[in-house]
């Protein structure tokens, strides 16, 4: 009573001035009378009638609390070790995951950039390994020019830059100081090479030119940014090549894409469509784009794998990159022949997307960095140190024989620990080794892909660790190949392409080239009406016009809603990322 006196006092007091102590006293003793008439008569506390001057420290707070979404319920012996979301009910959530908990990426502070860890830097190795090969083999060899392009290169090719734009990132400032002028960092390389070619070329014996290099590139997305599929700045290589003749050019366009599809199957497993490039969805300044095509199941969505692009003679004419020829009667300088090409380091999210499963990464044998993993079993304080020294003699056999291999022989950790972990982290083949497996001199073989179990002699365990892991990459492209062809279809009915996409396919279908009509299927095919969350609504667009082609298009007619003229081919149409 005596702290409601006081607080009602100190109220009145400041309402009412200098009012007596007296009278103060009388009106909380009246106050306090009231209260307790109200309370006996609806057996609740009275409500405050003080003024709402704020929120108290404590209301705010649990005001907070409570809109706080409630933390997940963790059962007492359960880890968050593994993932938490199901590839085929939240895709973007168990990318996030997989990616992270499998050592592959760290998110950095600056959006759209991220650290690229060993585990998925190595796949990038084994690319630029498997690719400069080949390439040097074609005679092409590798370079660097620098990151920074002047404005006025820029300028020079507008036409080209146009679809880069809005995404070129521009260094203004040195220190505190203001640069005279602008500089690019490079969003792909033409206006830094060409000049060089230019100064380098005069006649026809100068040529061909046929450089690559491996660099790093930056584009402003704008975009939601997605680690390895959509950064603002990525890892690549890029090819720049000039030719005396068409023809030439012509012929490492293709051998140039064979060996990115080449890179999907034999690397990654992931099964390509290889086909050219619609005028809509050419490269710009180009003359035709090739490119190979993948498909992701769990998003329905057709992704661009990599690209070999003829340019003509349309860059040549702009840098004026000239030859004099002998054979030319009119004696005229003639323009040079160019290419460009180039793969990406979103072929490795590309792989995690097709393979990846709900334990986490599924790693191709040929890109793993490790490719075996031996965990010690039913360990002991009798056993641990044959079992240790067993395990870490066979790991030096293996690596003798060329097989990548790892050997958790860590102590903090059990061996059903050890399984999961390694799960997570894709390696192909767990060998587990017991103290029957010693005594009886084998190994148990886990597949990652299928789970199977194989017990396998020590006697030439190389060799079937060898066949098993080149067993496990055909079964993991086969398995990606009859998934992508179960949801390749073709129709030549507008409404059944609309329910097809729908169904998440990819959809050949007759189309006569013209970019109004190409415009409209995109428009007419996207969903207005969200019947599902986490479904696409997005229209579909080109893919590519497929080489192997299904039928013959000429027969059909265009399958853009209000076109009635003839099919020039079937093209590859669906959502894509």
């Amino acid at each position: 009573t005596r702290s409601i006196g006081v607080m009602v006092s100190s109220g009145i007091n400041a309402e009412y001035g200098g009012a007596s102590k007296d009278e103060i006293q009388s009106l909380v003793n009246e106050l306090l009378k009231l209260k307790a008439e109200y309370k006996s008569l609806t057996g609740n506390d009275p409500p405050s009638s003080a003024p709402q001057q704020g929120k108290s420290k404590k209301e705010k707070k649990d005001k907070k609390e409570k809109k706080k979404a409630p933390a997940p319920k963790i059962e007492a012996g359960v880890t968050r070790l593994g993932l938490e979301a199901k590839k085929f009910e939240d895709l973007p959530n168990w990318y996030s995951q997989v990616i992270t908990k499998s050592e592959m990426i760290e998110y950095y502070d600056v959006s759209g950039c991220y650290i690229l860890r060993p585990w998925s830097f190595f796949i990038w190795e084994e690319i630029q390994a498997w690719f400069n090969k080949r390439i040097k083999a074609l005679g092409v060899t590798n370079c660097y020019f620098p990151m920074f392009v002047s404005h006025g290169a820029l300028e020079r090719e507008k036409t080209h830059i146009a679809d880069f734009a809005p995404e070129v990132a521009w260094v203004t400032k040195s220190g505190d100081s203001e640069l005279a002028e602008p500089i690019a960092i490079r969003p792909t390389s033409e206006t830094v090479m060409y000049p060089s070619y230019a100064a380098w070329t005069q006649s026809h014996r100068d040529l061909p030119i046929r450089l690559n290099q491996w660099a790093n590139v930056v584009r402003w997305e704008f975009k939601h940014p997605q680690p390895f599929l959509r950064t603002r700045e990525f890892l690549w290589q890029e090819g720049h090549t000039a030719f005396a003749t068409a023809e030439e050019a012509h012929e490492e366009v293709y051998t140039i894409l064979d060996l990115y599809h080449d890179i999907y199957r034999d690397l990654l497993a992931v099964p390509t469509v290889k086909g050219k490039k619609t005028e809509k969805e050419k490269f710009a300044g180009g003359d035709f784009t090739t490119t190979v095509e993948g498909y992701v199941r769990a998003s329905g969505r057709g992704i661009q794998g990599a690209t070999s692009h003829h340019l003509g003679q349309n860059f040549s004419k702009m840098f004026n990159i000239t030859f004099e020829d002998p054979a030319n009667s009119s004696g005229d300088k003639l323009f040079a022949h160019q290419n460009s090409w180039g793969i990406t380091t979103r072929s490795i999210g590309v792989m995690v997307m097709v393979h990846g499963d709900d334990k986490g990464l599924v790693l191709p044998p040929r890109v793993a960095m490790y490719q075996v993993v031996i965990v010690p079993c039913g360990i002991t304080d009798a056993n641990k140190a044959d079992l240790n020294s067993h395990c870490t003699d066979l790991q030096k056999k293996l690596r003798k024989a060329e097989i990548r291999t790892h050997c958790d022989v860590r102590d903090n950790y059990n061996s059903g620990w050890k399984f999961n972990h390694w799960e997570l982290k894709g390696v192909p083949i767990r060998v587990e080794i017991g103290p029957r497996d010693l005594k009886n001199n084998q190994v148990v073989a886990v597949r990652r892909d299928t789970g199977a179990k194989t017990t396998l002699s020590n006697e030439n365990l190389a060799e079937q660790l060898q066949n098993l892991l080149d067993t496990i990459h055909d079964d993991m492209y086969n398995r990606a190949l009859n998934e992508r062809d179960e949801n390749m279809v073709v129709t030549t009915n507008w409404e059944d392409f609309c329910s097809r996409l729908d169904e998440q396919k990819i959809i050949q279908a007759p189309y006569c080239g013209a970019i109004p009509c190409e415009e409209r299927i995109k428009a007419d095919s996207a969903r207005t009406e969200v019947i599902d969350d986490k479904a696409p609504a997005m229209g579909a667009k080109s893919l590519c016009i497929p080489f192997k082609q299904p039928a013959d298009a000429t027969c059909e007619t265009c399958i853009t809603p209000g076109c009635n003229k003839k099919a020039t081919c079937y093209t590859l149409f669906g959502r894509s990322y």
